[in-house]
């Protein structure tokens, strides 16, 4: 995984990684991102019950594979910020 994904992992909230990356990754990608970077998350249980409450606030929608925005989607800072970067880049 990128230094990014690493960085990301480790400073953000459970809450706003599961947001954004349940979108890109299935879940045992990212059991498997939780259990490497964010062990303490994974093995306390937080993991999984905010997974599972994001889908029962309607944060996330079941995809398939993937999640998917549920009505209640908002995208976190951190992504904000990622994307606002990667526009002044292109220019």
């Amino acid at each position: 995984m990128s230094k990014v994904v690493e960085k990301i992992s480790k400073t953000e909230s459970v809450k706003d990684i599961i947001t954004v990356f349940a979108l890109i990754r299935p879940l045992p990608a990212l059991d498997g991102m939780f259990n490497r970077y964010r062990r303490e998350a994974f093995v306390s249980g937080e993991f999984a019950e905010v997974y599972g409450r994001l889908f029962k606030e309607g944060v996330l929608v079941d995809d398939g594979n993937l999640a998917a925005k549920g009505p209640n989607w908002k995208a976190p800072q951190f992504f904000i910020e990622h994307q606002k970067l990667a526009e002044e880049r292109k220019i």
